[in-house]
């Protein structure tokens, strides 16, 4: 086995695009698909914006049966898988000989929102008879990790990371050290469906959720405008294999996983962000670490852009503090103030961003940023052409946990 862990497929279902063609195209374009909230039941609610995944209709997708035991987080985990497998070519019959050679690991920040709060207002109206069976594994964090594996035979190494919006990142270390143990491939990845009722209302605690009503003004980082995040929904999967195996059956290997690390910090707090700042620019300097890759090598970061001034200037000092006076030159871009912040899915879509980047030497801009007040060049108004070797993802979460993931194009 070699050393090397490679991307060699990438299933996403975001709210600008069904597919990597599709969302890549909206992504390097600067489109913004942030709306109105839609859903049922969350017309009352202060939440006004959001990136909502439409056009999708999992039931072309995956099968009656699946559909009914789980989630929307989940109908997008399986039809992104699937997205996955047909991109990087493994079908079942590349691994029914040994199915024990590939695994499945997902984050989930979530659950099943939508799914848990319908049962539970059957048993409130209707009694516990009218509660479905499937309540009971529908809402929970695993939920993806099992039905993906059940649904297409894998068992290998199988998890869940709950660890915040950066538990994303932190799925994709995961998946490398199972191969790194053996493993022959691994489905990882994150999605999210936090755009119920009850989900909402949850979310409504976090200090850092925007409730501005204008999509163009809700999610602005970086900006003296900076008001918070707007949630969103949708995520992606990526085949992930040894480098070796991956070359033998003759996969396309669209990037290398380099390097990996994570910090936590505590929850985010206006006094806390000077300390959320070192965490993060800590895993930085793991990330480039376990990648040997120095600072000035690194092309493009995609930022984790919380979207509050105390955030943003953390996220800011950090990428400065690790790169040195590379952080004031290298490009910088966060895609999702055009859909929104996926929470786990969020870094999951940098990194499918972030791989396509790499391939077409393309750095996305960020949408709706213009006026950047702190010491980054961050792209706004289009997209950049440069070439590219090095991307570096970062992510936090809203409780503490900081992870930086880095990207290579591969030799």
């Amino acid at each position: 086995m070699s050393d090397r862990t490679v991307i060699t497929g990438i299933g996403v279902i975001a709210p600008n695009g069904i597919g990597a063609d599709a969302f890549w195209k909206a992504t390097q374009a600067g489109t913004s698909v942030l709306g109105r909230v839609t859903r049922e039941g969350c017309e009352h609610l202060p939440l006004r914006v959001a990136g909502e995944v439409r056009g999708f209709d999992p039931a072309s997708m995956v099968e009656e049966r699946y559909l009914v035991q789980t989630d929307r987080y989940t109908h997008h985990a399986l039809a992104a898988a699937d997205l996955a497998l047909e991109d990087g070519r493994l079908g079942r019959a590349d691994y029914e000989d040994d199915p024990f050679s590939v695994g499945v690991v997902t984050a989930a920040g979530s659950g099943g929102g939508e799914f848990g709060q319908r049962e539970l207002q059957h048993l409130w109206e209707q009694g516990p008879r009218y509660v479905g069976p499937y309540q009971s594994i529908a809402w929970f964090y695993a939920a993806s990790t099992g039905q993906i594996s059940i649904r297409r035979g894998l068992k290998g190494p199988c998890g869940v990371v709950a660890a915040d919006e950066a538990g994303g990142l932190d799925a994709f270390a995961h998946a490398a050290r199972a191969i790194r143990q053996g493993s022959r491939a691994m489905l990882v990845g994150a999605t999210e469906a936090p755009l119920a009722p009850y989900s909402i209302v949850c979310q409504l605690g976090y200090e850092a959720l925007s409730t501005h009503d204008d999509p163009e003004r809700a999610y602005r980082p970086f900006t003296d405008k900076a008001c918070g995040y707007v949630p969103a929904e949708g995520g992606a999967m990526f085949l992930v294999e040894d480098e070796r195996a991956a070359r033998r059956r003759g996969a396309s290997v669209r990037a290398v996983l380099a390097g990996h690390a994570a910090t936590f910090t505590g929850p985010h707090r206006p006094e806390t962000a000077e300390k959320s700042g070192e965490g993060l620019a800590h895993a930085i300097r793991g990330a480039l670490r376990d990648a040997g890759c120095a600072p000035e090598e690194v092309d493009v970061v995609f930022a984790d852009a919380v979207g509050t001034p105390q955030a943003d200037r953390a996220e800011a000092a950090a990428i400065l503090s690790a790169l040195g006076a590379h952080g004031r030159t290298v490009p910088v871009t966060a895609p999702k103030t055009g859909t929104g912040r996926a929470y786990c899915a969020a870094p999951v879509l940098d990194t499918a961003a972030a791989v396509l980047a790499l391939e077409h030497g393309i750095v996305p801009p960020t949408p709706n940023v213009f006026d950047v007040c702190h010491d980054l060049d961050v792209v706004t108004g289009s997209a950049r052409t440069t070439e590219l070797r090095t991307a570096l993802v970062l992510s936090r979460g809203l409780m503490g946990s900081n992870a930086a993931l880095v990207l290579r194009i591969p030799a």
